[in-house]
């Protein structure tokens, strides 16, 4: 399929400057496009021979963009295969998390995190290190165990864990090629119930922020910045196999140490929002796949017409950052919608923002206000520790020399890069202003 009609991104903020979109119902289809420099599609193609694969398009960034050709990867056939190997899961890149989510619990299976919405695509989660929350729980891309790509020239390469290029394949920006399957590790199925407590202290939490962070499998803390003194929300996700004594123990600390009163309704992470669309709260246990998200797939997440920006530190920096965005709290909340703060662990994927460290990430949902929220940016990014590192697919202002200088495979990245592409038919805009 062709069009020359490419659309925006989920958000809005974003006009995406295609020549053309194509959907092929194949990876054959696929091959053939790339291996011809896109020439199948129409002889105006010829003129624009660089590519970039579409996804969920839930980036609020031009990191899917090119003015080239768009992939639309959603055509593609959709593979669930739980059999390929013992704890894995073999699928197709264009899946999104919902649909892989129900499957695997039809078949007794789980993944170890989600993250706060289900509606975005693996592929594109995972090459740009978007990911869950846990103090022992790595991003979502730490989960792949294999990462299957048509490259720019139009074969298909296959990498597995502990290969040489692979922990550098995985987050890999769309600079690669077209992921087409991957696979995951998966586990037995499990339940998860959600308990949130409302106006938990800022002074406390900051005091012992290792415990607050570990009263949970996946804790989040939400605020708006109205106020410096107390968060809006503390939402604590427990797997219930720990037992009901952690729960209790979590419930105690968050009283009486932070201040914090249990919920006795459905919060929404954003003030005013509608509860329906959130999941189920209230410490009622049910499947992972119904808790480890703050949003149902029926329901539009978040606040739908929203900007997102998101920095990760380490630990170690962690209250300097906090302290730092609260020091901000004044010309934040006027933009903000919502502050989510949560914790992802260290892996060894070279441009993972956990690369090498466990991190603490400060996630801000914006009111659509691109301007203003654009030049508040550079302001936030100064003010945090110098090791902060951004989402890929967010609002960010950091450049090339700064991106560079905090990520030690940064190099062996670009070198990887310009094997697999070296007539650079995958570089866009987003990847020459990074430096990549």
């Amino acid at each position: 399929m062709l069009t020359n009609d490419a659309g925006s991104n989920w958000a809005g903020n974003l006009e995406y400057r295609a020549a053309r979109v194509v959907r092929p119902g194949s990876v054959g289809e696929l091959q053939e496009l790339l291996a011809a420099g896109g020439a199948q599609a129409g002889a105006a193609s010829r003129d624009a021979g660089r590519f970039r694969a579409l996804g969920s398009r839930h980036s609020f960034n031009d990191i899917a963009d090119t003015d080239g050709t768009l992939i639309e990867t959603d055509g593609l056939p959709v593979d669930i295969d739980a059999g390929s190997a013992p704890g894995a899961v073999r699928i197709s890149g264009g899946l999104r998390y919902g649909a892989l989510a129900e499957a695997l619990q039809a078949r007794g299976l789980a993944l170890a995190n989600l993250a706060s919405l289900p509606h975005i695509s693996v592929a594109g989660a995972v090459a740009t290190g978007t990911h869950g929350s846990g103090d022992r729980i790595g991003s979502l891309a730490s989960a792949v165990r294999a990462v299957a790509l048509v490259t720019p020239d139009g074969s298909v390469r296959t990498l597995q864990r502990g290969e040489a290029d692979f922990d550098g394949a995985v987050v890999g920006l769309g600079a690669l090629g077209v992921v087409i399957g991957l696979e995951l590790d998966v586990e037995p199925a499990y339940e998860v119930a959600q308990t949130v407590f409302d106006g938990p202290r800022w002074d406390a939490m900051l005091a012992d922020l290792d415990r607050v962070t570990s009263l949970a499998t996946s804790t989040s803390v939400f605020t708006t910045w109205r106020s410096t003194d107390t968060a809006e929300l503390l939402w604590l996700k427990q797997r219930t196999e720990t037992g009901e004594a952690r729960s209790a123990e979590a419930s105690e600390f968050a009283r009486s140490a932070l201040g914090a009163t249990a919920a006795t309704a459905p919060r929404h992470p954003v003030p005013g929002g509608a509860a329906a669309a959130t999941t189920e709260q209230l410490g009622v246990a049910g499947p992972w796949h119904e808790r480890l998200p703050h949003f149902r797939l029926a329901f539009t997440p978040s606040a739908g017409e929203e900007l997102q920006s998101e920095y990760l530190v380490p630990r170690v920096d962690a209250i300097a950052a906090i302290e730092a965005v609260r020091g901000l709290a004044d010309r934040i909340a006027p933009l903000l919608f919502v502050c989510e703060i949560r914790t992802v662990a260290a892996d060894r994927l070279w441009l993972s923002p956990s690369y090498g460290t466990d991190v603490v990430a400060i996630h801000f949902t914006w009111r659509p206000v691109q301007a203003a929220v654009e030049a508040l940016l550079p302001v936030i990014e100064a003010a945090l520790p110098a090791t902060a590192r951004p989402h890929w697919g967010k609002l960010f202002a950091l450049p090339a020399d700064v991106l560079r200088a905090r990520y030690p495979r940064w190099g062996d990245f670009a070198a990887l890069r310009e094997r697999f592409d070296p007539e650079r038919r995958f570089v866009n805009a987003y990847l020459e202003r990074v430096g990549l």
